[in-house]
């Protein structure tokens, strides 16, 4: 082989290792973007749980909340009633 052939041997040698770099460089970067994306998404879709769990709790505690207002006002109610009711049979106050 003479000299020049043996050099564009080379030179094409060379450029071939720099493509085979590009290309693996390239799905390093593809991979990283992926796994990125994937990580995000696995962020948000906990963050959505999160949120339901949240409000599922505050309308479960709005809602004890609530009846428990509702059974304080009936007991109250009925100790009116009872009071009154005394008052009525035995005569004593308004």
């Amino acid at each position: 082989m003479k000299r020049g052939m043996v050099l564009s041997l080379f030179v094409v040698g060379l450029s071939l290792a720099g493509v085979g770099t590009a290309v693996a460089q390239s799905t390093k970067q593809a991979i990283k973007h992926d796994a990125k994306t994937a990580g995000h998404a696995i962020g948000d879709g906990a963050r959505e749980v999160g949120h339901a769990t949240r409000d599922v709790a505050i309308k479960v505690g709005h809602g004890a909340r609530d009846a428990g207002r509702g059974i304080g006002k009936g007991a109250r109610e009925g100790w009116d009633a009872t009071k009154h009711g005394f008052k009525e049979v035995f005569h004593k106050g308004g």
